[in-house]
């Protein structure tokens, strides 16, 4: 079995390109904090290349920027090839077949900057959302214990 489960924050904007068959590709870097300290009682923080392919590659490339919490979870893969040097390099990294955002998402402008998504409209009626009068809404995942 190989499956990765990650949550972390990306450690810059998703590069996207597309292949020469027209699929796109993002690939970024995920920062991953340790559940443990070291020794110093410092955390650890470990970057994960990630691959991201189709139309998740896409969204990834329009809503995700560096610093956007998300989850990811595919299969672990090393691959290799030969350096200009000649010497045979591997690398491992994380072929997301499914991304979460986690934090709000960001939409990129055409003049190049970022922008906050507008936040979804809040309707408080209960019974107009088909909710019963046990369910309480909450303000925004502030609100959230865990």
């Amino acid at each position: 079995m190989n499956k990765v489960i990650l949550v972390g924050r990306l450690t810059r904007d998703p590069d996207v390109k597309n292949t020469t068959t027209g699929k796109a590709v993002a690939t970024f870097t995920l920062a991953v904090d340790r559940r443990f300290k070291n020794k110093d009682g410092q955390k650890e923080t470990d970057f994960v290349p990630i691959v991201v392919w189709g139309k998740q590659a896409e969204l990834a490339g329009q809503y995700l920027s560096k610093g956007s919490q998300i989850g990811a979870s595919g299969r672990l893969q090393v691959r290799n090839y030969e350096a200009q040097d000649g010497q045979k390099r591997y690398v491992t990294e994380v072929v997301a077949d499914e991304i979460t955002f986690l934090s709000s998402p960001n939409r990129k402008e055409s003049t190049g900057g970022y922008q906050q998504a507008p936040a979804p409209k809040k309707d408080n009626n209960m019974s107009a959302m088909g909710l019963d009068e046990d369910f309480h809404l909450m303000a925004d995942d502030d609100d959230v214990p865990f």
